[in-house]
């Protein structure tokens, strides 16, 4: 039997990256999975493809930034499964830019994916397992909410502030059973890196190489599962040793 057997996840951003492997693991560990992303190509055709696996998956197009979009997404959640155990917030969005020369239009964006949609998906999960006694919530905040780095002041202002709405939503309904924690990953091997990247990013990183998405899933499986039942309001860093400099 699976860590996650007969669990409904959800799982944001599931379409690519990190995201993907979180689908496939949790898959993998017994779970009914809901992908969700804004790339209804891609996220047609993993649905497909777990589908041909004899899985249960079920792709759903939506907006983390918006809210009628998000409630949306649990009512045909539950419709199709019946509740919701797990949700990996993990969509996001980033983009390095001179601060000087950053619109704030652009801010806002950042901002509004990157922290307000993950309070919305996260609020729209405590409203459905308020109603069914629990669950898991994960969070994906990043190395850079705890610490800075030049040209990313939006993407590391919202990951910090996702960072401490963790610890906030965690302390708030730790009596009620909902366990929310989030994922602080390095430099991850992922279609968001470009290649010429990879290489200077990696000497960067006191393991000399970058994660990877199967890495990162793990990690995330531990928070989702019983294995961190003791584990509320923590921001779990994997990024091969980088925020220890």
């Amino acid at each position: 039997m699976g860590k996650l057997q007969d669990k409904v996840a959800i799982i944001t951003g599931g379409a690519s990256g990190i995201g993907a492997a979180t689908v496939r693991l949790f898959i993998e560990e017994g779970a009914k999975v809901v992908l969700v992303d804004l790339n209804e190509e891609k996220g047609k055709a993993f649905e497909a493809e777990l589908k041909a696996q004899n899985a249960e998956a079920l792709f759903i197009k939506a907006d983390i930034t918006s809210e009628e979009e998000v409630a949306n997404l649990f009512k045909q959640t539950v419709a199709a499964f019946g509740k919701v155990d797990v949700v990996f917030n993990n969509a996001g969005i980033g983009r390095v830019h001179p601060s000087h020369d950053l619109e704030y239009a652009e801010w806002r964006k950042t901002v509004n994916v990157d922290l307000d949609g993950v309070f919305l998906v996260a609020r729209e999960a405590i409203r459905e397992m308020l109603k069914s006694g629990g669950g898991s919530i994960i969070n994906t905040a990043s190395m850079y909410g705890w610490v800075g780095s030049p040209g990313s002041a939006a993407y590391n202002a919202a990951k910090g502030g996702v960072i401490n709405l963790t610890r906030s939503l965690a302390l708030e309904y730790a009596e009620k059973n909902i366990r929310v924690n989030s994922l602080c990953p390095g430099f991850i091997d992922t279609p968001i890196i470009p290649e010429e990247s990879k290489q200077a990013l990696a000497a960067m990183t006191p393991m000399k190489r970058l994660g990877q998405s199967e890495e990162m899933a793990k990690a995330v499986l531990f928070m989702a599962s019983d294995d961190s039942s003791f584990m509320t309001g923590n921001s779990l860093t994997v990024d091969g040793g980088y925020t220890a400099q």
